[in-house]
């Protein structure tokens, strides 16, 4: 069978039982154990794939991925993110369009520590919308940082979702981890900007109210009880793992420590919410670690089809450029952004597009970091953007899915401009992670 027939063979049965209905995962364990039968010499090769997956799941890189999603719950469930946001929104007074500005720098620490894209998202919109509507902003004002903040949370570190990245492409976690740390407050910045913007080109966008006013003591142990806590704790971590004093799996482990310590000094960790952060990490961490196991095994029949290397050898006897090349990569995520959410497309271009991008002479970290971009632009893709979505499902009635497209746009473009920005300097990813 030709490279090409195994490639169809392999992707067409993923992509049309996943069209049936099936779990991603399922669909993948599926389609890999027809392939194995067919290419790897029936029950025998069966076997040894599922051994080889099982392999997978044993590796110590994906500890990080419970222990940083426990964290985020655990910061939710206890409250210690809505605390947050109601110091920031205190601390920052009369400025206009506050409430906007609100969403980006609270949301951009609840990113640090949730790691959650979805779970901003819903959080950031349960918590802003309803104030800012009745405050009078208009609905781009308040969907849209909502939005792009939401994004933040794959690139600034502790995100799962960089962590399960690295560990299906066969990178280091600490380094990925680290490189997204000035992009991701690049980013925020540009989103700062674009509010600016937005109300200087139209103030009614987000009118003015009198807000109390706070003597400079009262703003100084406000942000010194209620923000530089939680903030404090991503640095710490951020820090121990670019000195190398902590491996990424230790850094969970004293970041899902450092927020339960938190939240009982503020005296907000119950049962209750305990059992419900440990609820909302082992279904994640059940879902990913499935995703593992499928991706290492399709990884191997692509291999072993000799799909992989017909692939490689196809696309770069076009002789591209090797930007032309990763801008077309780029494109296919975003066009699968628009039909699948972000693990599905992980699963399907991870074994595919990193040995490409390796051969073409791109740094694996650097080109993780653009794949995360473009996992973030991709969430709030329309028609079918994740976060779109999750966004209809938490904003007022009346707002309707054409409102939130529009709303997202600004933001989208502030992405794609961080992309540029980091293909024309590589070393906005990677100087941080060469400290370590």
């Amino acid at each position: 069978m030709e490279w090409f027939e195994a490639l169809a063979l392999l992707v067409g049965s993923i992509m049309v039982l996943m069209a049936m209905g099936m779990p991603v995962a399922l669909a993948f364990l599926a389609a890999n154990i027809v392939g194995a039968w067919i290419f790897m010499g029936g029950e025998r090769g069966v076997v040894a794939l599922l051994n080889n997956g099982w392999g997978a799941l044993t590796k110590f890189a994906l500890v990080p991925i419970p222990l940083f999603l426990l964290m985020g719950e655990i910061f939710f469930h206890t409250g210690l993110g809505a605390r947050m946001f109601a110091a920031i929104d205190r601390l920052l007074g009369r400025l206009p369009g506050r409430l906007s500005y609100v969403t980006v720098l609270g949301g951009t620490g609840f990113s640090t520590l949730s790691g959650s894209s979805m779970g901003s998202t819903a959080l950031l919109g349960s918590l802003m919308v309803p104030e800012m509507t009745r405050r009078g902003y208009k609905k781009h004002m308040s969907i849209g940082p909502i939005l792009g903040t939401g994004g933040l949370a794959i690139i600034i570190p502790p995100s799962a979702l960089a962590v399960l990245l690295a560990t299906l492409a066969q990178i280091d976690v600490g380094a990925l981890l680290i490189a997204g740390i000035i992009p991701g407050l690049v980013l925020a910045a540009l989103y700062l900007g674009t509010i600016y913007l937005q109300t200087r080109i139209d103030p009614a966008a987000a009118p003015a109210y009198e807000v109390a006013p706070q003597p400079m003591a009262a703003k100084l142990r406000l942000l010194m009880s209620d923000v530089v806590p939680m903030i404090g704790l991503m640095v710490v971590i951020v820090v121990m793992m670019i000195g190398g004093i902590v491996t990424p799996s230790e850094a969970a482990a004293f970041g899902a420590l450092g927020v339960l310590i938190l939240a009982a000094l503020y005296r907000c960790l119950t049962w209750r919410a305990i059992k419900a952060s440990v609820r909302g990490a082992l279904r994640v961490t059940l879902m990913a670690y499935l995703i593992v196991f499928g991706s290492a095994t399709f990884s191997q029949l692509l291999a072993f089809s000799g799909a992989s290397r017909g692939l490689i050898g196809w696309a770069t006897g076009f002789d591209l450029d090797p930007v032309v090349m990763l801008l077309v990569m780029f494109g296919v995520l975003l066009i699968l952004g628009m039909f699948m959410e972000q693990i599905s497309m992980m699963l399907l271009t991870v074994p595919i597009f990193f040995p490409l991008a390796i051969s073409l002479g791109f740094d694996p970290i650097w080109f993780g970091l653009i794949m995360l971009l473009a996992l973030e632009i991709s969430f709030t893709t329309p028609p079918f953007g994740l976060l779109l979505f999750v966004m209809k499902g938490v904003a007022p009635p009346d707002t309707t899915m054409r409102e939130i497209y529009l709303s997202a746009i600004p933001f989208i473009l502030c992405s794609l401009i961080l992309v540029a920005l980091l293909i024309l300097y590589p070393p906005m990813a990677l100087w941080l992670p060469g400290l370590s």
